[in-house]
């Protein structure tokens, strides 16, 4: 090549492996997120041919892991996360704390020390959240209790990792490692109030700021029409939160993304962002996997075999055990503590993340880190299976104890009734948008060919409008400022010789619009009345979008024109004056 293009080279060289590997795997029954893992060894430093370049492998994963958190953000409101608190933030701490015992107990067994066994159980502890999510996907349950359980069990999980990410240099000396600088850190009280001081500042900035802020901003571009306008704005305000919240307030890349997502899923354009983002997603999750698989190196097998299989044991047996005993203790059903167990029985990119910075503080030996990659990588691959068999699992109680699926779980009962409700709060602001859309078209047929993201925009660009019986609403001689459709009520059109009734449906204002003169004519409302009013920047920017659209509104101003001039004349006809 001319020049060095390793950005370009990772990205095609990655897509292409996974696409060809992740068929194959398909092929074969397997999940395709087997061929991406094996695509990530094939590229990797380890195997023979083409070597990517891990460290933008690794950042353009980050960027699939803020999109995936993202998009979940989108669907997932912060109501979601009080109902599903009751569980996640007692699981997600049980978890963790059991986990790390088991691990620091293995580290000592091996004969490590009690930092490396911190960092050790703490790296098996917290799953992927891309991995979850795919799992959770596939079985169509990301809107289920148990779903919604285990996505907050999840993200519980990572708000913890942010805490020990902050702590474990502060702690590295006192655990037998050494951190970088630590003679200018400061006290670890301090340290812990200042994390959770920056963690409840984004929190609070995402809760009362962001719903404020982030519709108001998407619905202003929405109103320009532009498609790669609105897709470029949803990316930047994902991106940019993301990073943001990381360099400001120090949590994960990850977290931020997921309430950006929260956020923007307060507006009424929610959707809409959602079936933007979708693709890029997609393909940028794929790099995840691909980026893991890069990190492999298959020999810790051989010189560590008993080291992984304990490892694995932790994760996929241990951690499922914790997990699902925790569900059904809090009253939960079997099948919620099944569907958690076998999501989480896996581990992503924290403990990646936690790892590394063992290994930087010296308190992880390289072997540890080794486990740990080589645990993640099997983990993720036998989760569909594991999942699989929770699946099976829960049928098979459900047959051969039924009466202990059905009964005896009011605090199940209670997070349905609750998420009941928040799913009908927003299936009726859907409902309510769709209705919207269908009533444009019902009501205003001149609409009716406008493709349903221009309708959207056009909704946007309304100006609602209310006039009581008798209140006159365009005055003769006024300049035209904007063309008003009515959608409710009855309105006349007063003449010098007659006077004009108009129904739903109708429009008027569109001569003085076109023509930039002024209002021929009084319109009075002779009932309550309901209108959208399109002024005329508005109305100038949609046509030009949409020229067969000015052409029908241009031909029948001039039809109307046609007709009151005949009236002037006295020539019987029925028109509208506008």
């Amino acid at each position: 090549m001319p020049h060095e293009v390793p950005l370009i080279a990772t990205i095609a060289v990655s897509f292409g492996f996974a696409a060809i590997l992740g068929y194959l795997a398909d092929r074969l029954q397997l999940p395709p997120l087997v061929g991406y893992l094996l695509a990530g060894i094939l590229m990797g430093p380890i195997t023979p041919g083409f070597v990517a370049d891990t460290g933008l492998a690794s950042q353009l994963a980050e960027i699939g892991v803020i999109l995936l958190m993202f998009g979940v953000g989108l669907h997932f409101s912060a109501r979601d996360l009080l109902a599903v608190r009751g569980v996640a933030i007692p699981g997600a701490i049980a978890q963790i704390v059991l986990a790390t015992v088991l691990g620091v107990a293995m580290a000592e067994w091996w004969g490590w020390s009690m930092g490396a066994g911190i960092v050790f159980g703490l790296s098996l502890s917290v799953a992927s959240t891309v991995v979850l999510l795919k799992a959770l996907e596939e079985r169509n349950l990301v809107n289920a209790a148990s779903g919604r359980v285990a996505v907050g069990w999840l993200i519980v999980e990572d708000l913890a990792m942010v805490l020990a990410l902050v702590l474990l240099p502060a702690l590295a000396e006192l655990l037998g490692g050494s951190a970088p600088g630590a003679d200018g850190g400061m006290p670890l009280l301090l340290t812990i109030a200042l994390t959770l001081l920056k963690v409840g500042a984004f929190a609070a900035m995402a809760i009362f700021l962001g719903p404020k802020v982030v519709p108001w901003l998407l619905i202003r571009v929405a109103r320009t029409g532009s498609r790669e306008l609105f897709t470029l704005t949803v990316l930047a305000l994902a991106l940019g939160i993301a990073f943001g919240s990381a360099q400001i307030f120090g949590v994960s890349f990850a977290l931020g993304a997921f309430f950006a997502g929260v956020v923007m899923s307060e507006s009424s354009l929610s959707h809409r962002a959602a079936a933007d983002s979708l693709p890029l997603q997609n393909a940028f999750s794929v790099l995840f996997f691909v980026s893991v698989g890069m990190l492999f190196d298959p020999s810790i097998i051989v010189r560590q075999p008993l080291g992984v299989l304990s490892a694995l044991l932790l994760i996929i047996v241990g951690k499922a055990i914790i997990s699902f005993v925790v569900v059904t203790l809090l009253r939960y059903p079997i099948g919620m503590g099944l569907t958690v167990a076998g999501g989480l029985a896996q581990i992503g990119e924290f403990s990646f993340i936690l790892a590394g910075l063992g290994v930087t503080l010296g308190l992880l030996p390289t072997d540890g880190q080794d486990i740990i990659l080589a645990s993640a990588i099997i983990s993720i691959t036998l989760n569909p299976l594991v999942c699989a068999g929770a699946e099976a699992l829960h049928q098979y109680v459900q047959r051969r104890w039924p009466q202990s699926v059905r009964h005896g779980h009011a605090n199940f009962d209670l997070l349905n009734d609750e998420l009941d409700k928040i799913r009908a709060i927003t299936e009726a602001r859907e409902h309510q948008h769709q209705l919207e859309m269908r009533e444009l078209s019902e009501t205003f047929p001149l609409f009716a060919n406008v493709d349903e993201n221009s309708q959207e925009e056009l909704l946007l660009l309304f100006r609602p409008k209310s006039a009581l019986p008798g209140e006159r609403v365009m005055r003769k001689g006024d300049r035209g400022g904007g063309m008003y459709f009515l959608s409710a009520g009855a309105v006349e059109v007063q003449l010098p010789d007659d006077a004009i009734r108009l129904e739903p449906g109708a429009f008027f204002g569109e001569m003085a619009l076109l023509s930039g003169g002024r209002r021929n004519a009084d319109v009075v409302a002779v009932d309550f009345c309901h209108f959208f009013v399109l002024e005329r920047r508005d109305f100038n920017m949609f046509t030009s979008k949409h020229p067969a659209l000015r052409q029908m509104v241009s031909e029948m101003a001039r039809e109307r024109t046609e007709m009151n001039v005949m009236r002037q004349k006295r020539v019987p006809s029925s028109g509208v004056v506008s």
